[in-house]
């Protein structure tokens, strides 16, 4: 309970229509219209999509020249550098394009920057390594379209670069032999939002479509799905049916290492969600490149041995347990800031650093803190003279073009409309924050600081049956552009005395048109002392499921309640 603004979404005539149409609930159709579906035929592809509508990837700009530079350095057994990023996106693109040009015999290399060392992209001393490792051609995943002086540097080494990335461009394009980038506004690609991994893959379909190899192509899906809601990625389009069809395949998997990870998470034998990803076997791949051990989540997707596989596995659930300490200690003592001088009174941006803090969990603390005080935050270590940053923003606030306002202050910096970061010289910390505070008060009004739940439906419990039932699971998988449906149900009764589990959480049964439901409030144990049996309450929820002993249980998962 607390001052959220509930938003409740208007019934819609264009839902009415789908409803009939498709035949339908009408509280399904009301989602489908809120997440801006309105015509039956895009309804009805959203709701049962496959993978023969994919698109044709030729439609992207550089394709062809990526695909026939490609396929010459394989039959000529040229050396070919992959050079990636160090999250699970670029990770997971690495590994991806690695095993689909070995397999067609190509002469593959890869190298990824260590997050603490080197920070992200391809700089232009970069060169020397690429040289050092006699490749003829590099092709840069989940990264690169802002390297122009590393581009310009490898032409005068007679060396070719194919850039693939999904980050938003500089001011002036490298002069790559090809770049394959939909968020280009030449790109002519109908998905702009696809994740690196989804950028490879479309890559990886053109040069196994002329290889005659597609029948290949469900293996590296899988991967692409984890990449995909690793990444935030939005679930529309293309993203939607590599996730649905990704976890699909994921309850199937023949890569050794991935495997291991899998049984490490206790995910062995059961069906996948996109919260499975999200919260268990995404963290862990990043955890390596965030603790300087990017290699170790390479070498255990490459692994061929049980033992070996086992113990990176391993090795990554330990150094995400170390991660968790880590982001733990910084969001305590970032939060006790915060407190002490009312930051959240005064400011509509959070902009703090510590020379302690450890820069490869900033943004996972950044995303905890912009959570709880719903408005941007970027948070920075402070290292040998230099500020390196990692935010995370509200809705209602582009964090990249905050940082495009402040560009001069940058010695480099990058990112999404949500996510980025950014390097400056620590003197000019002072002069940052003053200027990306009066960006800040300028663009964030106390209106957008509230914290807004969004709900798609008023629900009755007599509604929720076997068809509407039925029906929701078409709508999976959940993420940015389908966030997981939210619905209303008022006048409900609690029927139990509130319970504290695991002294965090809050748990009770509710009773509202002759049906009784478990009621789950997630970090909110403190609601058993508001809430006690008899009272009449406003519920704001989502579906969870979960199952025992073969049978799967419906439960609310509760957002806000109001008595």
């Amino acid at each position: 309970m607390n001052n959220s603004v509930w938003i409740v979404a208007s019934p819609r005539a264009e839902a009415y229509n789908l409803s009939s149409e498709l035949g339908i609930p009408l509280e399904i159709a009301q989602i489908l219209v809120n997440r801006k579906i309105h015509d039956p035929e895009v309804a009805h592809k959203f709701l049962f999509g496959n993978l023969g509508e994919l698109h044709d990837p030729y439609l992207m700009a550089g394709m062809k020249e990526a695909v026939e530079r490609t396929r010459r350095a394989i039959a000529q057994k040229e050396k070919i550098l992959i050079f990636g990023d160090y999250d699970v996106d670029g990770i997971l693109s690495v590994v991806m394009l690695f095993k689909a040009l070995e397999s067609l015999g190509g002469e593959v290399d890869y190298f990824i920057p260590e997050r603490l060392k080197e920070g992200y992209g391809i700089k232009e001393e970069h060169i020397d390594m690429v040289l050092k490792r006699e490749a003829n051609l590099v092709i840069s995943v989940d990264c690169g379209i802002k390297a122009t002086q590393f581009v310009r540097r490898a032409k005068e080494c007679a060396v070719d670069v194919i850039i693939t990335d999904h980050h938003r461009p500089g001011e002036v394009l490298p002069d790559a032999f090809a770049i394959l980038n939909p968020a280009l506004s030449n790109s002519g690609y109908p998905d702009k939002s696809l994740a690196g991994v989804g950028v490879v893959f479309k890559l990886i379909q053109s040069i196994f479509e002329k290889e005659g190899k597609s029948s290949s192509l469900p293996h590296y899906i899988k991967l692409v799905s984890i990449g995909t809601i690793s990444d935030i990625a939005e679930l529309r389009g293309e993203n939607r049916l590599f996730v649905k069809f990704g976890l699909k395949g994921l309850e199937d998997v023949s890569n050794l290492g991935l495997r291991s990870l899998m049984e490490n998470c206790g995910l062995t034998g059961r069906r996948i969600s996109e919260g499975d990803i999200g919260f268990r076997i995404g963290p862990r791949i990043n955890a390596a490149g965030r603790m300087g051990m990017t290699d170790a989540a390479v070498r255990l997707f490459f692994s061929s041995s049980h033992q070996e596989s086992m113990e990176l596995a391993l090795l990554l659930d330990q150094l995400n347990s170390k991660r968790q300490r880590v982001e733990q200690k910084i969001y305590t003592q970032a939060l006790d800031r915060i407190e002490k001088k009312s930051l959240d009174k005064r400011y509509k941006i959070f902009i703090m650093g510590c020379e302690e803090w450890h820069r490869g969990v900033l943004g996972i603390v950044a995303s905890r803190l912009k959570d709880f005080f719903y408005r941007p935050v970027i948070l920075f270590a402070y290292e040998d003279g230099k500020a390196y940053g990692s935010g995370r923003s509200i809705s209602e606030f582009s964090l990249i073009d905050c940082l495009d306002e402040c560009k001069d202050f940058f010695l480099d910096y990058g990112g999404h409309v949500l996510a980025a970061g950014c390097v400056l010289r620590l003197e000019k910390m002072g002069l940052f924050k003053e200027a990306i505070n009066c960006f800040a008060h300028s663009r964030v009004t106390d209106e957008d600081t509230k914290r807004k739940v969004y709900i798609d439906t008023k629900l009755d419990f007599s509604r929720i049956n076997s068809s509407l039932i039925e029906n929701y699971f078409l709508l999976f998988p959940f993420g940015v552009g389908n966030p997981k449906p939210i619905f209303l149900t008022e006048k409900a009764e609690v029927v139990s005395s509130p319970q504290r589990i695991q002294r965090k959480h809050a748990k009770f049964l509710v009773r509202q048109k002759g049906r009784t439901f478990e009621a789950l409030a997630w970090e909110k144990g403190d609601w058993v002392e508001s809430i006690q049996r008899g009272d009449s309450v406003d519920l704001v929820y989502s579906f969870q499921f979960s199952t025992y002993l073969g049978e799967e249980k419906l439960c609310l998962s509760l957002e806000d309640l109001r008595k």
